[in-house]
């Protein structure tokens, strides 16, 4: 299996509900570093994984939409912890609607999963991955 991975970061602030995240209730502030990892089986014509270049894009774009933004006021996320493993299968799957549009070129119809990390910390993260 063959992967690319790029990088990019996304700020936020947020709030939660339940005991679980005791001080995270009250609203807060959230820097983000965000990696996207392409897969595929085999290389495509060109002998690479996806387009460095507009995976990168891609992942800037995708990430506009949510930074700078107190995502407690998205209607999107409405009633929703937006927990950094949340976070993650948000911006994979607005990726793989980005690969599906053919945002990130032909060459990528072929990825077969996108895996999103968020690292909170240098001492914790999370991560989703999901097929193609």
């Amino acid at each position: 299996m063959f992967s690319v991975t790029v990088r990019d970061h996304v700020m936020v602030a947020h709030s939660f509900r339940g005991e679980v995240f005791g001080p995270a209730q009250r609203l807060h502030g959230a820097t983000f570093l965000v990696d996207a990892t392409f897969r595929r089986e085999a290389l495509d014509a060109d002998n690479i994984v996806v387009d460095i270049g507009l995976a990168t894009q891609e992942l800037r774009l995708v990430l506009a939409d949510l930074n700078y933004r107190n995502l407690d006021d998205e209607p999107a996320f409405a009633g929703i912890n937006t927990s950094t493993e949340f976070l993650a299968k948000v911006i994979a799957d607005r990726l793989a609607d980005r690969v599906s549009a053919g945002a990130l070129g032909e060459g990528a119809r072929g990825l077969t999963t996108i895996a999103v990390t968020l690292h909170e910390s240098h001492v914790a993260w999370a991560s989703y991955e999901r097929p193609l």
